[in-house]
């Protein structure tokens, strides 16, 4: 059993970990133009599936990277944050429709909005404001109460974690690590194959987003589940996920860490302040970006233009906010980290975000030719 200045030293290394496969996540989207709403926009608007095919690229090599984690015996499928018992369906179709209005509005997801600030652009650093306080306030706030007495009270749920994996295995009986892994190649592989496919679409930029992207989940989730994961701690003679803010495995996710790096920052002297996966992952992904805006002179102080710019950007925030804490997680949180999982809230969660994206803005469009 490792002793206390054992645990010091991995909780050290799982935060340095995370950060620096933070900062290589940010450049990768600052350098490709990796983004949901953008890839959801490019389809509605123009026809145009490259960057959607970026995003399902990124999924697919996250869904078989964590299948084959589990199969392999490195991380535990049942202990990730996304693994819960209970497929919570309405809370994530509804945030995710709040979410994904939001995003537009905003010009993106959360995370996209952190790039978008280590590149020098106010308006993000207003959304991050935004959604940090929205995520806030339904964490623990007025939303949060009045999410719990309704949408949150509405679920299926299982015997075993609500994953398509572990549903299966229990289904037939069979080893749930084995099944984990068949399950994984069965829907990440061909969903990688379609994206492949596309005409054109095996270029650099392409290839480094989607498979940039989809292997800092997967290595999130190693870093996360295997190198954080401690069988006994010294303390609780119990096991234990270090550096995280559930004790569950985590993986990247950009809601309720945009809350957690506020309330780390104002709370900074309180000695039961921590930092976490979480907070860490903010910075890094603001680092990252930068440091590509820097070296690729895309660096740009940009800020609002107009009052009716600054209020959809505010609205979008905060939409994101308590839709993102509703939905349990955002564009990468469920989208790609859940979605690894193959998690069912995860896949309903997406199916809320992308829904409420199209409305956005097919709205958008509508308002124009009605102004023209």
């Amino acid at each position: 059993m490792p002793d206390l200045a054992d645990i010091q030293q991995l909780t050290r290394n799982v935060l340095l970990m995370t950060f620096l496969l933070s900062v290589v996540f940010g450049a990768i989207v600052q350098r490709t133009g990796f983004c949901t709403m953008g890839a959801i926009a490019d389809v509605v608007t123009m026809g145009d599936t490259a960057r959607l095919r970026q995003w399902v690229l990124a999924a697919g090599v996250a869904i078989v990277g964590f299948g084959l984690l589990a199969a392999g015996g490195w991380i535990e499928a049942a202990d990730s944050v996304y693994a819960g018992p209970r497929w919570m369906w309405l809370s994530s179709v509804v945030g995710g429709l709040m979410f994904g209005i939001g995003m537009v509005l905003a010009s993106g997801c959360g995370s996209k909005n952190l790039v978008r600030m280590g590149a020098g652009n106010l308006k993000a650093l207003v959304v991050f404001l935004a959604m940090a306080l929205a995520s806030y306030v339904t964490l623990r706030g007025v939303t949060a109460v009045l999410r719990d007495r309704t949408v949150d009270r509405v679920f299926v749920e299982f015997d075993q974690p609500a994953i398509v994996g572990a549903l299966v295995a229990a289904a037939g009986d069979w080893p749930a690590p084995m099944v984990l892994g068949v399950a994984a190649l069965v829907v990440g592989l061909p969903v990688m194959a379609w994206a492949l496919a596309g005409p054109g679409f095996r270029t650099v930029r392409n290839l480094l987003a989607g498979l940039g992207i989809g292997a800092v989940i997967v290595g999130m989730w190693w870093v996360s589940g295997s190198l954080g994961h401690v069988a006994e701690h010294p303390e609780t003679l119990e096991s234990t996920y270090l550096a995280t803010r559930t004790g569950r495995m985590e993986a990247l996710t950009f809601t309720a860490p945009l809350a957690y790096a506020i309330d780390w920052l104002m709370f900074f002297s309180d000695r039961n302040q921590r930092l976490s996966i979480a907070v860490v992952s903010v910075g890094g992904v603001i680092l990252g970006a930068a440091l590509m805006a820097l070296a690729t002179r895309q660096f740009r102080w940009e800020g609002f233009r107009t009052t009716e710019d600054l209020a959809n950007h505010l609205i979008g925030g905060t939409l994101m906010g308590v839709g993102g804490v509703t939905a349990l997680g955002c564009t990468i949180g469920q989208g790609l980290s859940g979605l690894s999982n193959l998690s069912l809230t995860s896949f309903t969660a997406v199916g809320g975000i992308v829904a409420g994206a199209v409305l956005a803005i097919k709205y958008q469009y509508w308002r124009l030719e009605r102004m023209a």
